[in-house]
């Protein structure tokens, strides 16, 4: 419990000065809920007993999980003002739209033994369109018009992810931990032969909790989200799904991911939220 105490005592440190300059979002839980997960998890003992494949929450004896994830995506906002002190507020779904784009994400986990483990995910969010500005708009120092202009808007992440198995029972199962965000993002105006480009490349601390019910023979309820807040911004990125056992190891989920978050500040103004339904791909090894 001393090495979950300590990394979330840096990760909410190293919060405060993450969001400086980020030019897109992703956001999350309130840190006080994650923090009583925590402390609720101090009076488990740390010999819980590890559960054999296909009784309970089904904690694998596999150490490593490959899932793929695809889906459509759709933005409810994507407001954006760059420089943040000097430029123009407007919408960037009026000009790419509002969807569907494809969307998808690889997720790798590896258990160090039975209550520590590894996660790394690659989850890259692309929009693209041609719209109307409704007003004039400076952005990156460039003028547009009211008129056609295109858009193109990216936030990729590259995440690493420390989990600790703290909970478990034969129907439920939690892990929660600690996550480092890779960002990288930008987001492209360009109008008659003018274009006004803003891109960032951050490193974001996030904390993370996993839960999944057995509530049926071979069938899974799975809460997943990671996420952080400070002064400065926010990321959050929620999914709940519902898995079924193909086979042993194979496991194929539905369900629902919404990423909100974004930052304001002299550099930069962008506040971002899209949700999408997905299915995903799970193998067990």
């Amino acid at each position: 419990m001393l090495l979950s105490s300590i990394i979330l005592s840096v990760g909410a440190a190293a919060a405060q000065e993450s969001f400086q300059g980020v030019p897109a979002p992703l956001t999350v839980l309130s840190s006080s809920l994650v923090s009583s997960s925590f402390l609720g998890s101090s009076i488990l003992t740390s010999d819980l007993p590890r559960e054999t494949p296909g009784q309970g929450s089904r904690v694998s004896a596999d150490r490593w999980r490959l899932e793929l994830e695809a889906g459509a995506l759709w933005s409810n906002r994507n407001d954006l003002r760059s420089p943040g002190d000097t430029g123009t507020q407007f919408s960037l779904n009026d000009v790419t739209g509002e969807g569907p784009w494809p969307v998808g994400r690889v997720t790798v986990e590896y258990d160090l033994d039975d209550h520590h483990g590894l996660r790394f995910l690659y989850a890259p969010v692309r929009a693209d369109g041609f719209g109307d500005l409704r007003s004039n708009v400076t952005f990156e120092d460039q003028n547009f018009t009211p008129g056609l202009a295109r858009a193109k808007y990216q936030f990729d992440t590259y995440r690493l992810a420390y989990r600790y198995l703290f909970a478990q029972s034969d129907r439920w199962m939690w892990k929660g931990g600690a996550t480092v965000l890779f960002r990288d993002a930008s987001i492209e105006v360009s109008q008659a032969g003018a274009t006004g480009r803003k891109a960032n490349f951050g490193v974001v601390p996030l904390l993370n909790l996993t839960g999944e019910w057995s509530f049926a023979e071979d069938w899974v309820g799975i809460f997943d989200f990671e996420g952080s807040a400070a002064p400065q911004g926010r990321a959050f990125d929620v999914a709940l799904k519902v898995g079924y056992e193909l086979r042993p190891g194979v496991r194929l989920s539905v369900g629902y991911r919404t990423i909100e978050g974004g930052a304001d500040n002299d550099e930069v103004y962008t506040f971002t939220w899209v949700n999408s339904g997905v299915a995903s791909l799970r193998w067990s090894f």
